[in-house]
């Protein structure tokens, strides 16, 4: 079950983008923030006026989930690409189209430019983004040209090559004017790779040129050469930030990347399709002890491809594994088409896998966190009873309770806790045969006599095996009636009662003969409510389920002369049984179906059934 207060806590102070979930675990809401922490428990703080839209969406919250990022950049794109992909239903405001500027080399010419762009067309341009600061994309194109002194022009090169005169830029050092020749198609080209590489994130060669203009140019006292020196370096860090939640080439990816420790791994699978990171999943794995990492990433590929309809052309792993080849051959195979398995080391796509690394280790982490927490409330809850009640070791606990209405279908339960956790396959319910009317100690008596008695010819049935503690609803009557079945039947079991207060809650523990009082903030009490709750539930359960039948049974079923007509008149009537039984002859013959006789066998039934239930 998603606790939503203890997840709250395990939020990391990270940018990401979080997904809220409804209770049929369909996406209702995708938000970005700077901190997830921070952002995200701002939703479940009553203090705060969140708007009624809002206020709406948090009470549908069944579970959320997220994905770090390591910046805001990458966190906003990729937010607009998972509301794009799901549509939430209360992101209403997010749904419009709105697009991020590109920066587009255009190397489908002899003489490339570098370009603004508003989208990211299927050409055979090249293209970096989307940024979204507009200022800084076109500082940077207006860097790259004045770094490797491209064009700007739209001449159509080489054929208008010496048609013009040359532009303001060649006078002002800024281009070696092509359209005039004075630059070599090769020299022009060796510009374009340096620019390239600027785009691709290349920047230490440029900084450096630039802090030695800006340098120069402070000590030659050009003071307003040297601020736009500094200037265009801003610019540059800002154009750093160049998310890699989309892809340039727009092809469909998946990046897999794993973290591991002990027995436990997690591998996190990130989905980019048509260039675009639209979604993620994350797997658990159990592995033996000393496996190798990349032998465990290769039976997950094997594992996960083998059921997974859709193969994408690329997978980009974490590292390196030994059959790569025969698995890039059987997918290329199930694909139709050329499927590559790469490890990049590199650039965007190295940065991709590492977001996937870091995703895969927290999700490990925050489940390890997951599991040490359950056995605290599991084996180290039963670890505290055994060390309340000073015995060595408790491993199945059987609990009992008997439920019934003022004497009809006595009915007895039995739950089963193993290591802490409920066994619902051993369960067991008993309709109480042997007992007339409402005697709870007699019915315990008879249930513990048959559950301890029972007998089967299958081979693996749960009645065979021993509770190693048996824990009653209730004190001293109900423990002593346990170990009077126990004796009878030479069983040496350990019996103790679950008391409960004047307000019904659970104080302590009875055993031999001593209440035993117990820490009500530890996790051992928590597992005794649980216990006892789920007694009492399973009872009551069954009790319910019986007199909802067709045919409900009633006490006054039992009573001579009384059918379903003078019955159903009687419940009309007086409402209750209660109230039957306190009634005189003459008020029961007063009504319209009934006689004096019917109304005296009422009346003396249940004088002669109170002087039962008082022995």
């Amino acid at each position: 079950m998603f606790d939503i207060q203890e997840e709250l806590k395990k939020l990391p102070s990270k940018p990401g983008v979080y997904i809220m979930h409804d209770e049929k675990d369909a996406i209702i809401y995708v938000g970005k923030a700077i901190s997830l922490k921070n952002r995200v428990r701002q939703y479940f703080q009553s203090s705060r006026n969140k708007g009624a839209k809002i206020e709406r969406m948090v009470t549908h919250i069944s579970r959320f989930e997220y994905i770090v990022t390591d910046s805001e950049l990458e966190a906003l794109v990729l937010e607009c690409n998972l509301i794009k992909e799901h549509r939430p239903k209360y992101n209403t405001m997010l749904k419009d189209d709105k697009s991020y500027p590109f920066i587009k080399v255009s190397v489908d010419e002899e003489y490339p430019r570098v370009l603004f762009a508003r989208e990211m067309k299927k050409d055979k341009c090249k293209y970096y983004g989307p940024y979204t600061s507009i200022g800084a994309v076109k500082d940077s194109i207006e860097l790259v040209r004045k770094l490797y002194k491209i064009r700007s022009c739209s001449r159509k090169l080489p054929r208008d090559i010496g048609k013009e005169r040359p532009c303001l830029y060649y006078h002002i050092h800024q281009c070696d004017a092509p359209c005039q020749g004075y630059i070599s198609k090769e020299e022009y080209g060796e510009h374009i790779k340096g620019a390239i590489s600027f785009l691709n994130g290349n920047f230490k060669n440029a900084i450096k040129e630039l802090e030695e203009k800006m340098r120069q140019a402070s000590e030659e006292l050009r003071f307003e050469d040297a601020m736009e020196y500094r200037d265009l370096m801003q610019s540059v860090q800002r154009i750093g930030e160049r998310q890699k939640i989309t892809s340039h080439d727009a092809q469909d990816k998946d990046i897999i990347a794993m973290a591991m420790e002990g027995q436990d791994a997690v591998v996190q699978v990130f989905f980019m399709r048509q260039g675009k990171l639209i979604g993620r999943e994350h797997f658990y794995l159990t592995v033996a002890e000393g496996d190798a990492r990349a032998l465990v990433l290769s039976s997950f590929l094997k594992q996960f491809y083998a059921g997974t309809p859709f193969i994408p052309r690329e997978l980009m792993l974490q590292e390196n594994i030994e059959d790569s080849k025969v698995i890039e051959e059987w997918l290329t195979q199930k694909r139709g088409q050329r499927v590559y398995i790469r490890v990049p080391k590199k650039g965007t796509k190295e940065k991709l896998v590492e977001m996937a690394a870091e995703n895969a280790f927290m999700v490990l982490r925050q489940d390890k966190e997951r599991i040490k927490r359950e056995e605290g409330r599991t084996i180290g809850a039963v670890k505290e009873v055994a060390g309340w009640l000073g015995l060595k070791e408790i491993n199945r606990i059987e609990a009992f309770d008997i439920s019934n209405i003022s004497g009809f279908e006595s009915v007895g339960s039995m739950v089963v806790y193993e290591k802490g956790k409920p066994k619902r396959s051993d369960y067991r319910k008993f309709k109480i045969k042997w007992v007339k009317g409402p005697n709870d100690y007699a019915s315990m008596e008879e249930v513990l006599t048959r559950r301890f008695t029972h007998q089967s010819d299958k081979e693996f049935d749960s009645f065979a095996l021993l509770p190693d503690l048996i824990m009653m609803d209730g004190g001293r009557g109900q423990v002593n009636i346990a170990l009077s079945v126990l004796e009878k039947l030479n069983l040496n079991i350990p019996v103790c009662g679950m008391v409960k207060d004047d307000k019904h809650r659970t104080r302590g523990l009875y055993f031999n003969n001593v209440e035993i009082p117990i820490d009500t903030s530890g996790e051992g009490f928590k597992l005794i409510t649980r216990i006892q709750d789920e007694a009492h539930r399973f009872a009551i359960e069954f009790h319910r389920s019986l007199r909802s039948k067709e045919q409900v049974h009633s006490i006054l079923d039992d009573i001579p002369g009384i059918g379903p007509a003078r019955r159903k008149d009687l419940m009309r009537h007086f409402r209750s049984l209660d109230k039957i039984k306190g009634a005189t002859v003459e008020e029961l013959a007063g009504l319209p179906s009934m006689n004096e006789k019917s109304a005296r066998q009422v009346y003396e039934f249940f004088r002669g059934y109170d002087k039962i239930e008082k022995d």
